[in-house]
């Protein structure tokens, strides 16, 4: 059996003995104290770093009495806090006599070397309470920050959501997924329901984004034209397909403003209105016989098996009438390869960007849109990482089933040479 020996890591010779010139000097026992020895150090280094500033700024050393070329001269010091990763450190900070020192490492007014504001953030965007972060930044770092400064550090994004929001859309996108979900808004004197409108869309070479956030007191197709009348003055042009989950007006809303869109029913929608009239033990041969339909080769084998399962489920009409009602969305899905129709037969992508959100608006109302808005905006620029800037899988035999249709192939070509 072969053992293998991992190579020792090699540490820089400076750094071992400093290490060793600590424990020496400051003999810790436990990681509290390593803790402690490192934010005792913190001062003098911040000092001698301030010191190289102030002989640059003046251009001589500390205690050269030699001829100078400047008139300035060194002031004393001044005290300052500052708050670090290791707590709360003081630091005298090097004063000149016409005050013109701007030192660089910690500026004028900054009493915050820790990058606090950007682990707030993070926090925040993972649905963590203002109050818990307060806690939670005092037990790690050592000091205190209030619920009123984490919301200043918070509604430091919202002029970022505000230019996110208003932002210039691309002319072309192949897919747009619609949807909405539900947050409680507390009001002066009673909380509501608030629908969150979101869109995400696939533009020319299968990259996401999340077009915008719309907040209504309902979901209906009033404001979805709206919506769409909005994405279209941000610039967008033509769409070649919207899924979306049956809201009634919607398809009709979206097609008086982008007029050569397909508009899908999601099938997986349509599965959920259908159950409701059969019963539980049902169940999975129901959705077995339905997925035959619209799991089909092709449209002749889909129509066949749609009479079959018209006829066995004859016992229930109300799940037949959901399908009959919504057959012509099962029968455009076959105008287009398998691979464009895995994609545009169900909302699920949209589905999972609310899941995200669900996850960080779950622990209760909120006191004001503005507070519900900054929390999912945090919420998308983490989904844009873990994203980044990828196109979807199998991208490239959806684009080349999209250009088998000659005028797809064209308006996609039209965009493609802009």
């Amino acid at each position: 059996m072969e053992t293998l020996e991992m190579a020792r890591k090699k540490r820089n010779p400076q750094a071992v003995a400093l290490a060793q010139q600590i424990i020496s000097q400051y003999q810790p026992q436990n990681v509290a104290d390593m803790e402690d020895a490192l934010k005792d150090i913190f001062g003098p280094m911040f000092e001698a770093m301030l010191q190289g500033e102030m002989n640059n700024h003046l251009g001589y050393e500390n205690n050269d009495h030699g001829a100078k070329s400047t008139a300035n001269r060194r002031n004393g010091y001044g005290t300052k806090t500052i708050k670090t990763t290791k707590g709360n450190v003081e630091i005298n900070v090097p004063r000149d006599r016409d005050a013109s020192f701007e030192p660089q490492i910690i500026p004028k007014r900054e009493k915050d070397v820790s990058g606090i504001e950007d682990k707030v953030l993070a926090m925040y965007a993972r649905g963590m309470s203002q109050r818990d972060i307060s806690s939670t930044i005092e037990d790690i770092y050592g000091f205190k920050i209030s619920a009123e400064t984490v919301s200043d550090i918070t509604d430091s994004v919202l002029n970022r959501l505000e230019e996110w929001q208003s932002r210039p859309l691309k002319k072309f996108y192949t897919f747009l997924f619609v949807d909405c979900m539900y947050v409680t808004i507390r009001g002066d004197y009673e909380t509501k329901n608030y629908a969150v409108y979101t869109i995400l869309g696939y533009d020319i070479n299968g990259i996401k984004d999340i077009l915008g956030l719309w907040l209504n007191e309902t979901e209906s197709k009033h404001v979805w034209m709206q919506i769409f009348d909005e994405i279209k003055s941000r610039g967008v042009e033509d769409i070649l397909f919207i899924s979306m989950d049956g809201v009634s007006g919607l398809e009709e809303g979206a097609k008086s403003i982008f007029s050569n869109v397909v508009v899908q029913r999601c099938i997986v929608h349509l599965i959920r209105n259908s159950i409701k009239y059969i019963p539980s033990k049902d169940y999975k041969a129901f959705t077995a016989a339905l997925k035959k339909v619209y799991g089909s080769p092709n449209l002749k084998a889909c129509v066949a098996e749609f009479e079959k399962f018209k006829q066995s489920w004859s016992a229930y009409p109300g799940a037949i009438d959901v399908w009959a009602r919504n057959f012509k969305h099962v029968e455009q899905l076959f105008n287009y390869g398998s691979a464009v129709r895995k994609i545009m037969y169900t909302t699920n992508a949209v589905e999972s960007v609310n899941s995200s959100f669900r996850k960080v608006t779950k622990k209760g109302a909120f006191p004001h849109e503005n507070a519900l808005l900054k929390l999912l905006y945090l919420r998308i620029t983490e989904l844009y990482e873990k994203w980044k800037d990828r196109p979807i899988s199998n991208w490239a035999m959806v684009r080349n089933q999209l250009i088998t249709d000659d005028k797809i192939k064209n308006r996609i070509l039209k965009y493609e040479q802009q």
